[in-house]
């Protein structure tokens, strides 16, 4: 099949890459000719897949017509603040026919819709399908097994998304659950903040575990709040997410947390970073919208706190903790 991949950054060289190991024809869209120039000659995307090669049968492009033109699948793998403006630069060009497949974390800024909603709306498009789960782009790219779940209100677009990524070490569920699916790939994000926040002062593994547990029953809360589906949050897309996020040394956010618990500024922490750490911007919208919901939001709420209103993070910790006893629920 003919696939473009909107987006060069980790994730979309990654799923590219999967989807070229099956035999498919595939272009990467970027933002930046010169970088993808750069790529093509080092065989490599060195600023956000490292060490990875990357096969010449894998196509590059930065025109957007030219790059979907005669797609049959499209897939979107670009960071959640970048992903209206991209799309709106491919409104109107994407074959009415093509299955779009939406890889991005995070809810809007601004409309504090999902992304495959937003992105739904600009490119004008009938449904699109979700990807999600604990799959970080540095293991998917060197074939490490991993397992993910394809989602959609109708159960044949999901079925054909898990045909279309499943492999031998890319094992693919479904569900018809796209909203749960999406709320718990974009709060992970947030929780692994305030994991690393833990670990950066130092705190244990006794710390981690509990912010990791309590972070579930948040996102869960949220989701319900919204119409999600609570078992959907006992799957990959929620506590699988949540873990690997939570724990991994590829995380971004639990890397934003760890270096606020070291005392570093977040504003020279995301300075430093050539990724995006999505939990960032989210947490703001989320912790609004657990408002609006009159969802209780503990994590979220002190998240937000860090990276938008300065809280040191000892304090932020402490806070948690010393909050009124209550049963677990």
């Amino acid at each position: 099949m003919n696939i473009t991949v909107i987006g060069d950054g980790g994730w979309g060289t990654a799923a590219a890459l999967l989807l070229n190991s099956y035999g498919h024809k595939v272009t990467v869209w970027g933002p930046f000719p010169d970088y993808l120039d750069e790529i093509r000659a080092r065989r490599e995307n060195p600023r956000f897949l490292p060490g990875v090669a990357l096969p010449a049968s894998l196509g590059w492009s930065g025109d957007p017509a030219g790059a979907v033109a005669g797609a049959e699948v499209v897939i979107l793998a670009v960071p959640s603040k970048f992903l209206g403006d991209v799309c709106r630069r491919f409104a109107g060009l994407i074959p009415g026919e093509a299955l779009t497949v939406s890889l991005t974390k995070g809810l809007c800024e601004n409309t504090h819709c999902r992304m495959s909603e937003l992105a739904q709306d600009i490119l004008a498009l009938e449904q699109i399908a979700v990807l999600s789960g604990p799959s970080h782009a540095e293991e998917v790219a060197r074939g490490i097994p991993t397992a993910v779940v394809a989602a959609a209100a109708d159960e044949t677009l999901a079925l054909r998304v898990q045909s279309l990524f499943s492999g031998p070490r890319f094992r693919v569920y479904t569900s018809t659950d796209p909203l749960g699916v999406e709320i718990g790939g974009a709060v992970k994000n947030v929780i692994a903040i305030a994991v690393g926040a833990s670990d950066g002062l130092g705190f244990g593994d006794n710390t981690r575990a509990a912010l990791i547990t309590r972070g579930l029953a948040e996102v869960t809360r949220f989701g319900v709040a919204l119409g999600a589906v609570p078992a959907t949050f006992a799957g990959l897309s929620g506590v699988g997410d949540l873990i690997v996020t939570c724990t991994s040394r590829h995380s971004r956010n639990h890397t934003v947390g760890e270096r606020l618990g070291r005392g570093e500024l977040i504003g020279d922490i995301l300075d430093s970073m050539r990724m995006v750490a999505e939990g960032v911007w989210n947490a703001k919208v989320i912790h609004t919208l657990g408002l609006q919901h009159g969802v209780e939001m503990p994590i979220t709420d002190t998240v937000h706190a860090l990276c938008h209103r300065n809280l040191p993070a000892r304090d932020a910790v402490e806070s948690l903790m010393s909050r009124d006893a209550k049963p677990e629920s």
